[in-house]
């Protein structure tokens, strides 16, 4: 049977009775998650400007979706380009693999339940068919396709979000592989915003949603789709990660859980600078007052390798500053904890210095998501060595919450709006959707309010 069917069966079979507790425990905190940090990024740019892209293409509609911040309404694809550049606004966002499946999945499925009036206890099956799809491909082929210059949002985002499209619809499993072949043909989106140091990958995710979308829809409507999108020659596999599909993998399906190994970032910086930062932050105590003369980080060259991460400025925009390694170390050792004012600082002469005495390291030895920063002083050498795994990220849903309400303190969101939040997660499959959208009422200066 073609992958394309596989997956179909299995993501179209998924049913709030037959999903483990934990994996649909994860799925309310990938909920809550994705909320909080649009809340927590209603002052920044992005969604902004998509909002007003949006409306100047597709007006407004009534009864349509909420373009969250603003009030008005429009389609659902125009509700998926706005609001997934909010939910994308911090950097914060879910990662799976490298790949940030909450930004296209969340805001997509939200504006279909609340524009199509839609049961929302379909929504926790939808969001695991997307990561559930979208990662098992991204675990298996990103190691190709990231070197390549292909983003992983963007590249296996169309599938993921035409599986949780499928889903919610409640296509059967045919139509479904109909609407994933669609997607795979609607794939693709590079790496080279991040090294410019501009905005295109904000607005990657909203662009892959209505992707998604489109191709659940015209499969739904009878689309005839090629069974061997995956891995026929001139395939998505093929095309875009240049190596043959693994016969054996759906085997993973409903047993290497892609949900359970979705992360979250405590920093507004890439997901590859996580532990940069936590390490920083770490040797920073010990150097005390000690001001480094050189500073080396070595990391694997599958972080070093991904674009933007090596560069050292001068820096005109967070797009820049949250991708490069120099940036977050030295300003980290510097200032401490790297929250947004620092992230869009580029000036700083300190932390400018710094990065001139900063060196940046390929090393094969040491794993994804470790890094080792050695730091020269007056006084002698130190070394820190910050080990981590996925599972370090892999917070519970109470310390989603912690996290958000810390950022929210920096941010003035109200904790009313972070208990709306909560509460609609909790309660998931019921409440209304209406409960997560009227948070952003609370905020000051929403046009909600």
């Amino acid at each position: 049977m073609p992958l394309i069917h596989d997956i179909a069966a299995f993501t179209s079979n998924l049913t709030l009775d037959n999903l483990p507790p934990e994996v649909s425990e994860k799925a309310r905190t990938c909920v809550l998650n994705g909320f909080g940090m649009a809340l927590n990024g209603l002052d920044t740019p992005y969604a902004k400007v998509a909002r007003k892209a949006v409306l100047s293409l597709e007006g407004e509609v009534r009864g349509g979706a909420t373009l969250l911040g603003d009030g008005c309404r429009t389609t659902i694809g125009g509700a998926c380009l706005a609001n997934s550049a909010l939910f994308h606004g911090r950097a914060q966002e879910d990662t799976c693999g490298a790949a940030h499946f909450g930004t296209i999945l969340i805001p997509m499925l939200s504006a279909m339940i609340e524009a199509q009036d839609l049961p929302l206890d379909r929504m926790i099956p939808a969001l695991v068919a997307g990561y559930e799809a979208g990662g098992l491909l991204e675990a298996a082929f990103a190691g190709k396709t990231t070197p390549g210059g292909f983003r992983s949002t963007a590249t296996y985002g169309p599938i993921a979000a035409a599986a949780a499209a499928a889903r919610l619809m409640e296509l059967d499993a045919t139509t479904t592989a109909a609407a994933l072949a669609n997607a795979a043909s609607f794939s693709g989106g590079v790496l080279q915003s991040f090294a410019d140091g501009t905005d295109e990958w904000r607005y990657q995710p909203g662009i892959v949603a209505r992707n998604g979308l489109a191709a659940a829809a015209l499969a739904r409507a009878g689309s005839v789709s090629a069974p061997l999108a995956l891995e026929g020659k001139a395939g998505f596999v093929t095309s875009f990660a240049g190596i043959a599909t693994p016969s054996d993998l759906a085997t993973a399906l409903g047993r290497d859980w892609a949900t359970l190994r979705v992360t979250f970032k405590p920093y507004p910086v890439c997901a590859f600078n996580q532990t940069p930062v936590t390490g920083a932050l770490a040797l920073r105590e010990i150097l005390g007052a000690r001001t480094p003369t050189a500073v080396r980080v070595r990391m694997n060259p599958y972080e070093t390798g991904y674009a933007g991460m090596d560069a050292v400025g001068p820096f005109n925009s967070i797009s820049g500053t949250l991708m490069s390694i120099p940036f977050c170390i030295a300003t980290t050792l510097v200032h401490g904890v790297p929250d947004m004012t620092r992230m869009t600082t580029y000036d700083d002469p300190a932390v400018a210095a710094l990065i001139r005495r900063t060196t940046l390291i390929s090393d094969p030895a040491v794993p994804q998501l470790c890094a080792v920063i050695e730091a020269d002083t007056a006084g002698g050498s130190l070394v820190h060595e910050q080990r981590m795994t996925a599972a370090d990220y892999a917070y519970d849903r109470a310390t989603v919450s912690t996290m958000l309400r810390r950022i929210g303190r920096e941010q003035s969101v109200p904790p009313d709006a972070f208990a709306r939040i909560e509460s609609f997660a909790e309660r998931l499959p019921g409440g209304a959707i209406a409960e997560a959208i009227s948070a952003f009422s609370l905020v000051k200066g929403s046009k909600l309010s």
